[in-house]
C-alpha cells in the first residue's frame, strides 16, 4: 500500500469521502476492480515511482495519473508489510477466485461427495484469502494456520451435511418450499463458516493485539513530514484486534449472502421455465452468470461496510492507551481485508 513507500507526505487516503458507506463503498470498488489483476510488473514499478515522487514532495498535487498509480498500489501491496499479495488472494481477483467455488457449491443435486468437495475448496481458498490479507503485526506460524484450516473444513462441512440431511426430513411444508431451503444451505454452511474462518485465521491477533496508532492532526502530519519520521505504534491492543476480525467476519457474512442467495433463487424460478427445460446444458453457463453479476456489486457493497483503517477513541481500548490517543483522543489501527 502507498504507505509504505519512501517518503514522508502523506497521499490523501482516498478521492472519496471514507467517513461515508457510500464513500467506502466507491473506494472499495477501486482496490476490488477485476481490471486490477491485469497490471504488469512493470505497471506496478512505474506506479509505486509516481506515489514515491509525490510523498518525496516532487509532485505538487494530485492528479488523475496520480489517484491510478494509487490505486495500483493500494490494490495490490499488503498494507503493513508493504510486499504484493500473491494474485489469486488479492481483493481485485477475489469475485474471479470465488466465481468457480461458488458456482459449484451452488450446483443443483450434489451430493455427500461433491458438497464435502466443494466445501473444502471454498475453505481452504478462505483460508488462502484471510491469511494474505489479514493485519500483519501479528502472524501466524505454518502450525496454527493448519489447525485453522483444519477446524474450519470440519465447520463449513458439519454444517452443509447436517443441513443436506435435515432439509428433506422436515414435516408440513411444499415441495417447492423444500427445494428453496435445500438451495439454500450452501449459504448456511458458506456464511457460519466464513465468519469462523476469519476468528480462526486471525485469533492469535485477538490473543496478541494488534499496533495501534495516534490520529494526528495536519500540525503534527506536516511536523513528520519535515522531520522525516514515521508514526510509531503505541503497541499492541487485544481489544483493537477483536473489532478488527469481528468486523471482518461480518463484511465476509455481507457479501456471501448476495452471492449465495441471489443466483440459486434465480435459478428456481428459470428452471421452471419452458426456455430452460428445452436447454438443460444452459444451467451451468447460467449459474455462472448470475454468480458473476451478483458479486461484482456485492463485494465493494459488503467491504465498505467498514473503515479499513479505523480510527476509534482510546478510551475503547486497554487503559494503557486512555492517554496517549492523538486527535479528539482517537487511536487509529488496519482492519485488513
Amino acid at each position: 500500500m502507498s504507505a509504505s513507500l519512501p517518503g514522508s507526505r502523506d497521499l490523501p487516503r482516498s478521492q472519496y469521502d471514507l467517513t461515508t458507506y457510500w464513500g467506502r463503498v466507491r473506494h472499495a470498488a477501486d482496490l476490488s476492480d477485476p481490471r486490477m489483476m491485469f497490471v504488469s510488473s512493470s505497471g506496478l514499478e512505474q506506479a509505486k515511482k509516481l506515489v514515491s515522487s509525490y510523498k518525496q514532495n516532487h509532485l505538487p498535487h494530485m492528479t488523475p495519473e496520480l489517484w491510478r498509480a494509487k490505486k495500483v498500489v493500494d490494490s495490490t501491496l499488503h498494507p503493513d508489510t508493504g510486499e504484493p499479495v500473491f494474485l489469486p488472494f488479492r481483493m481485485s481477483c477475489y469475485v474471479m477466485s470465488n466465481l468457480v467455488v461458488t458456482a459449484g457449491m451452488l450446483t443443483p443435486g450434489l451430493q455427500t461427495t461433491g458438497t464435502l468437495l466443494w466445501q473444502i475448496a471454498n475453505q481452504s481458498l478462505n483460508v488462502a484469502i484471510n491469511n494474505a490479507n489479514a493485519n500483519k503485526s501479528t502472524p501466524l506460524s505454518v502450525p496454527q494456520i493448519a489447525k485453522s484450516y483444519l477446524m474450519a473444513v470440519s465447520a463449513s462441512c458439519s454444517v452443509a451435511l447436517g443441513l443436506n440431511a435435515l432439509v428433506p426430513r422436515l414435516k408440513g411444508i411444499s415441495p417447492n418450499a423444500k427445494l428453496i431451503l435445500g438451495r439454500l444451505v450452501p449459504f448456511a454452511a458458506v456464511s457460519s463458516a466464513s465468519a469462523l474462518n476469519v476468528f480462526l485465521m486471525r485469533g492469535e491477533e485477538i490473543r496478541q493485539g494488534i499496533d495501534v496508532y495516534p490520529v494526528l492532526s495536519e500540525e503534527e502530519k506536516k511536523k513528520l513530514e519535515e522531520s522525516g519520521e514515521s508514526v510509531q505504534s503505541l503497541g499492541k491492543s487485544k481489544k483493537a484486534a477483536t473489532i478488527a476480525v469481528g468486523e471482518t467476519a461480518i463484511s465476509r457474512v455481507l457479501n456471501a449472502t448476495p452471492i449465495m442467495v441471489v443466483p440459486p433463487l434465480v435459478l428456481v424460478r428459470l428452471e421452471k421455465t419452458a426456455w430452460l427445460k428445452a436447454r438443460p446444458r444452459m444451467i451451468m453457463p447460467l449459474n455462472l452468470g448470475l454468480v458473476l453479476a451478483t458479486s461484482l456489486f456485492a463485494l465493494p457493497l459488503a467491504l465498505g461496510a467498514f473503515p479499513q483503517r479505523q480510527a476509534i477513541s482510546a478510551t475503547t481500548l486497554e487503559p494503557e492507551f486512555w492517554e496517549k490517543g492523538g486527535k479528539d483522543g482517537q487511536v487509529e489501527f488496519n482492519r485488513g481485508m
